[in-house]
């Protein structure tokens, strides 16, 4: 029986590592992955202007970084903060910082940019 488990999970050991079976399985890439920012519940449209004033109201101190500030860019580990979206403003699990002058969205795990709010 403990020889049966052990085969079995070399066994899957061997097919989960294979490029090969990366390959047939759908949606999986192997090598470096692109960018993919999830489509999550955002900020509407006519509540823009006023989570821009909220954004000043609250005075959150701007951080600057090298690089532009598009949609797909991942901000450093440290030395940004990055702040919950009042509920006022619709439900999502992104957080906003203000970066070189720009307010953005934040997918908070992987500091991915996925919304410029402008």
């Amino acid at each position: 029986m403990r020889n049966r488990i052990l085969a079995l999970a070399a066994l899957a050991a061997a097919i989960g590592s294979s490029p090969l079976a990366a390959q047939a399985q759908s949606g999986v890439t192997v090598g470096r992955a692109p960018v993919v920012v999830d489509s999550g519940p955002t900020i509407a449209v006519e509540q823009r202007p006023a989570f821009r004033d909220y954004v000043v109201e609250q005075r959150v101190p701007a951080f600057s970084i090298p690089d532009r500030i598009v949609v797909g860019t991942t901000l450093p580990e440290a030395g940004v903060t990055y702040y919950d979206v009042p509920q006022r403003f619709g439900a999502t699990t992104y957080r906003y910082t203000v970066v070189n002058g720009e307010t953005v969205l934040v997918e908070p795990r992987s500091r991915r940019i996925v919304e410029v709010v402008d």
